[in-house]
């Protein structure tokens, strides 16, 4: 694999996922929930939450394909579902979500809603599963590697600097950030389920 292939796909996965798990989305609502708390607290809730959303995307990397061959669930299946899983995370995105999470009062806002399922959400389990499937070797692997850690390193920073981003972008920064995240999240679904239907009719035509 040459470096125009590994910088390809390092690309396409976390601009992918950066889309999916939608940090200026996330931003608001990360700040409805921990608002009140104290700066260092918001701090590390922060990173909490990003450490979370990483170990259930890990997770799923390493152990989400042994669970698909077991219940014999084929690559082209998972791509289509999750391209439509997109596609209704890409509507709601387009549309306005409206309601946020509810903050629990026995679980850590870090963890649920924040970490799981806001970030580490379905779209982002599944995407990361068919990137893992479609990798042919270990540069393949290495780049989806570096791009979940990338892009966990974005949210962090966001979530972290939360305060001053709101305050410079504002309301309506977020608002058109968010919009072209749901567009650009709606065609990357449609080339999902696109890809997916090529594939079922290569294999059963």
């Amino acid at each position: 694999m040459d470096t125009s292939a590994f910088i390809a796909l390092w690309s396409t996965v976390f601009i992918t996922l950066l889309v999916i798990m939608d940090p200026p989305g996330t931003m608001p609502i990360f700040m409805s929930l921990v608002g009140r708390e104290t700066p260092k607290r918001q701090q590390r809730l922060a990173l909490q939450a990003v450490a979370t959303a990483f170990t259930v995307i890990v997770a799923f990397a390493v152990f989400g394909d042994q669970v698909l061959e077991f219940l014999g669930i084929s690559l082209p299946a998972l791509q289509a579902s999750g391209g439509l899983l997109l596609l209704l995370v890409a509507l709601e995105l387009l549309t306005g979500k409206d309601s946020e999470p509810e903050k629990s009062s026995d679980v850590s806002v870090a963890l649920v809603p924040l970490g799981t399922p806001l970030m580490a959400g379905p779209g982002a389990i599944a995407v990361t599963i068919v990137f893992v499937r479609r990798a042919e070797g270990s540069m393949d692997y290495l780049a989806i590697a570096v791009a979940i850690i990338a892009v966990h390193l974005v949210l962090y920073a966001v979530l972290r600097f939360a305060v001053p981003i709101m305050k410079l972008i504002g309301t309506a920064g977020v608002m058109i950030a968010t919009k072209l995240a749901g567009l650009l999240l709606a065609a990357i679904a449609i080339q999902m389920i696109s890809d997916a239907v090529f594939k079922f009719i290569e294999i059963h035509g």
